[in-house]
């Protein structure tokens, strides 16, 4: 009874270390998570993020007061609301936004590459969501729209317009400077779902066009006291992105932009500061009982501007002055602890922030919403169902292509911490192989793995080759003494993994020091972070293998949290 209550709890996320009291986690969505929108209905806040080629889409976050956060679904879970075969890991869902009007919940979003702008509806923000609505009228990503609840301008509309704002080209399609873009508007019927309307220019450029500003994007428009806030992204998605706003007496502008743009951006401060937060912006703003807050995507490098681990969700205060918003007022560098926006708040109990432990038995009915699978299942190549836990079925598709291979991802969320699972599986042939990823995209990758040699079994380590060939380079290998159960592991280290297995009871290392560079976003390129897959592939063959993960178990260790900055 003992061990079945201890699994139970293991079973859920739980805080480990930095629990400051009466204050928060910083990222308060740690891994990757990129791009937050935020609404909020009642005494209830919803969030969304970026999924791009991972299935299920679109994940939609629950909290009472900002800091306890629990998954309650997807809202793209259908293979026929979204369909990423061929998708690159990069491309696929970007930038969603989140609102709530009458009765009704709403994401915008852009399917790049294949649909581009669609809407989706929800009376439940848990789901089930519609099937999208393809707005092929709009040339631009990063959607967003706007309810303005009380527009009576136009005596010849509804009370209650609405409007679609997104990022698109420059005029004429003629790019005056390198990342030259626009913000555009058009009215929106969001009771017959589509736009309306001649299409609006209301930023060219971004905040100054003497200095050539770039990528002026993700923008959200609020109507405050009267005048119409426009919350923009500026300066592209690396080292110098920020957050801007403009600020206008009627909701198609002229807005103006505040001199003392930006009002959040960390690509001033030292690069060699302990435990740097950088790349911030892409924010999202929500009022509350006890003010307003941001969310906003954030990175936190090792070394020189690296990290693996993508784009996180960051929450910080809001301060107004002069009629203007100034996100994180009283500090130049983002913090990894706040005070509890709610003065109610007692118990802190965050699943998503701080150093934590997180363990899957798979001994539930469906996966936990921690999994991701990477692009949409064309088939059921697992099961939870048998009495071994987790099994996968070998499939010819690899991590290297873009279709969808036998490939169950779980963030990686710190720098430091490990990954580990349980399997038994033996394979008939070489091309057979099953076992964990730590994984960033199609060419940037480490697969431990349990295969065979000369008709005995090994364990593997393998590097993918950046070229395209969806080739992979041996590292090491080592005979393993028996062919039965295996306990594999991933150690993360700032800079670094490490790969250890265990056929016994303690763990063999079997090499360590492998650099983690490789996978940063810096190296690796792309908009998402790594994910530790379990995974299985028979390489181009036809195969009846299958492969058992008993259970998973991922730790983070972050320093600053343990040293509590």
């Amino acid at each position: 009874m003992k061990k079945f209550f201890f699994a139970l709890l293991l079973l859920f996320t739980f805080s480990v270390y930095g629990q400051h009291k009466g204050q928060y986690n910083n990222p308060i969505l740690a891994g990757f998570y990129p791009d937050p929108s935020i609404c909020k209905t009642g005494d209830d806040y919803y969030l969304v993020n970026s999924t791009f080629a991972y299935f299920p889409g679109l994940p939609i976050f629950h909290s009472k007061d900002l800091v306890n956060w629990k998954q309650i679904g997807f809202a793209m879970d259908r293979p026929e609301q979204l369909d990423l075969e061929g998708a690159g890991v990069s491309r696929g869902l970007f930038a969603p936004t989140i609102r709530y009007h009458d009765g009704l919940y709403y994401i915008v979003c852009t399917l790049i590459d294949r649909g581009g702008n669609f809407i989706i509806t929800a009376k439940d923000p848990a789901g089930p969501w519609s099937n999208p609505t393809w707005l092929k009228e709009i040339d631009g990503i990063d959607p967003s729209l706007f309810f303005d609840e009380d527009d009576k301008a136009r005596p010849d509309d509804q009370v209650g317009r609405a409007y679609f704002i997104y990022n698109s080209i420059p005029p004429g399609n003629k790019s005056l400077w390198d990342g030259h873009r626009t913000i555009r508007m058009r009215a929106f019927d969001y009771k017959n779902l589509k736009v309306t309307g001649e299409e609006k220019l209301i930023i060219n450029g971004g905040t100054d066009i003497s200095k050539k500003p770039v990528w002026i994007e993700g923008p959200h428009v609020y109507k405050i006291n009267g005048l119409y806030y426009l919350l923009c992204a500026e300066g592209g998605t690396g080292y110098n992105h920020s957050e801007v706003v403009f600020r206008s007496k009627t909701v198609e502008g002229p807005y103006a932009s505040y001199e003392n743009n930006p009002i959040l951006t960390q690509r001033d401060l030292d690069p060699k500061r302990a435990d740097p937060i950088t790349t911030t912006g892409h924010a999202d703003l929500v009022e509350t009982p006890g003010g307003w807050y941001a969310v906003f995507l954030g990175c936190r490098p090792y070394e020189d501007n690296h990290y693996n681990i993508g784009r996180e969700t960051f929450m910080a205060p809001v301060q107004w002055k002069d009629g203007w918003p100034i996100i994180n007022p009283d500090y130049k560098e983002v913090q990894y602890h706040y005070p509890f926006p709610f003065s109610s708040t007692k118990k802190y109990t965050p699943k998503y922030s701080g150093n934590f432990l997180y363990r899957d038995d798979f001994n539930k009915t469906n996966l936990d919403y921690n999994w991701q699978f990477l692009r949409t299942p064309k088939e059921m190549w697992y099961s939870l169902s048998e009495q071994n836990g987790l099994m996968i079925k070998l499939l010819p598709q690899t991590c290297s292509g873009k279709n969808n291979p036998a490939f169950l991802g779980h963030r990686q969320q710190h720098l430091k911490g490990y990954a580990s699972t349980s399997l038994n599986f033996s394979a008939t042939s070489q091309n057979e192989k099953a076992g964990m990823l730590i994984f960033q995209n199609e060419n940037h990758f480490y697969f431990l793995c349990k295969s065979i040699k000369d008709n005995k079994p090994v364990i593997q380590l393998y590097k993918s080759i950046a070229d395209n060939s969806g080739k992979m380079e041996l590292l090491q290998s080592q005979k393993l003494l028996s062919a039965g159960k295996l306990k594999l592991k991933i150690e993360a280290n700032g800079n670094t993994y490490s790969f250890y297995y265990s056929d016994k009871r303690k763990w063999n290392l079997l090499k360590a020091g492998v650099d983690a560079k490789f996978l940063s976003t810096k190296v690796a390129g792309g908009f998402v972070g790594c994910m530790y897959a379990l995974y299985a592939s028979s390489y181009g063959t036809v195969s009846a293998a299958k492969a058992y993960f008993n259970w998973f178990e991922y730790k983070g260790n972050d320093d600053v949290y343990k040293n509590g900055k």
